[in-house]
């Protein structure tokens, strides 16, 4: 029997993992730093409220006075609608990787128009991404999602700096999603950048990458701030997507993560079969550390296998151009980590006091500063 957290379902085998006296994970405690540091409830509320006020004395003037990812998901869509119900005037943001499902951007679409927001769209070359998705798979790291994640938050930046709005507005959410541990995901610019460059065979033209210095000027020269609302929020998750789909005829997808047809492969195939991981074990966790789901729910839930759409592998190796037998040596691969490329990690570790700072200042997400500045033993 694996050692367990006694309160979520993270276990032994999870990166840097340490259980104190009472049989509590460390990753259990790192949710409670942040729960004091971002309370919820009238506290949370008056806090958002404050800094909503602030975003629009900042944009008076502005055609936007900030801009919101989106993704056609619960959290991203729900992010919107309470934006405009708190009188911001948001730009929506979306990078197309080209791997959305349909249902996502009828999603995305449906509640844009509802509430008459404006969409500002980043396409890359679907030749090109798929290009990048090969690397990564020949790379045999766990991280073949990070360009997406990177692509995201390349377009959100570039399109805060383009309309001079200096504030970001971010639907991740520790209490419903929890926060990654870094050796089952790590993602930066130069990483994307050093696996390509190894295994990739067209250039990089389209992709928006986000290498140190786009980093750093979007925080110190165009202090662009990341607010993520959701932390100061009491959401229970079937209670929004109850209120979506009523409000918006907003469609669920099927899972966290699913509204994109790559990542939904990622999550329910490729980490599982090729890593032996399940990140519904974050998710599960987090649910269950905020009381919307019960442990032995989350046990039961685990035990279930992830949801793979019909013919969703058969459409990756087609897509991507594989053989069943260049697929399955893909599969069988040696592991790597980020470890084994050039990366931006130990700069990060270097910056620490300095990312302390920008984090206190909203400059880059706290939880940037606690996973990837902390030195790795």
């Amino acid at each position: 029997m694996k050692k367990t957290c006694t309160r979520c379902l993270y276990h032994e085998d999870i990166p840097n993992i340490t259980f104190d006296e009472q049989g509590v994970c460390n990753y259990c405690r790192q949710i409670e730093d942040l729960e004091r540091q971002y309370p919820i409830g009238d506290e949370g509320e008056k806090i958002l409220d404050e800094i909503f006020e602030q975003i629009k004395k900042d944009g008076k003037g502005k055609k936007y006075d900030c801009v919101v990812g989106v993704s056609g998901g619960c959290d991203s869509s729900y992010l919107v609608y309470k934006c405009v119900q708190k009188g911001l005037r948001p730009l929506a943001v979306h990078f197309d990787n080209t791997w959305n499902s349909t249902i996502a951007t009828q999603n995305i679409r449906k509640v844009l128009d509802k509430l008459g927001v404006d969409l500002f769209t980043y396409v890359v070359n679907n030749k090109e991404y798929d290009d990048i998705y090969r690397s990564f798979l020949q790379a045999g790291t766990p991280d073949t999602e990070c360009p997406t994640d990177i692509g995201l938050a390349t377009t959100l930046n570039m399109a805060a700096a383009k309309h001079g709005v200096k504030y970001v507005i971010e639907g991740h959410n520790f209490r419903t999603e929890g926060v990654c541990p870094l050796g089952w995901l790590y993602m930066d610019g130069k990483y994307i950048e050093s696996v390509h460059k190894k295994y990739g065979k067209l250039k990089m033209k389209t992709y928006p990458n986000m290498p140190m210095y786009k980093f750093l000027k979007w925080m110190i020269i165009d202090r662009i701030k990341k607010i993520r609302p959701l932390w100061y929020m009491s959401y229970n998750k079937e209670e929004v997507k109850t209120f979506l789909q009523k409000e918006f005829d907003w469609k669920w997808y099927g899972g966290h993560h699913l509204e994109n047809r790559f990542t939904a492969f990622y999550h329910s195939y490729l980490i599982p079969k090729r890593f032996n991981r399940d990140y519904r074990l974050l998710g599960f966790s987090a649910l269950i550390r905020s009381g919307q789901m019960s442990r032995e729910e989350g046990m039961k839930k685990m035990q279930e296998p992830p949801y793979l759409e019909p013919e969703l592998l058969e459409y990756v190796k087609k897509r991507l151009g594989y053989s069943d037998d260049e697929f399955e040596k893909i599969m069988k691969l040696p592991k790597r980590t980020y470890k084994d490329f050039k990366t931006y990690k130990k700069t990060f570790e270097r910056m620490r006091p300095f990312f302390y700072v920008m984090a206190k200042l909203s400059l880059v997400p706290y939880s940037f500063y606690m996973k990837y500045t902390k030195p790795q033993e």
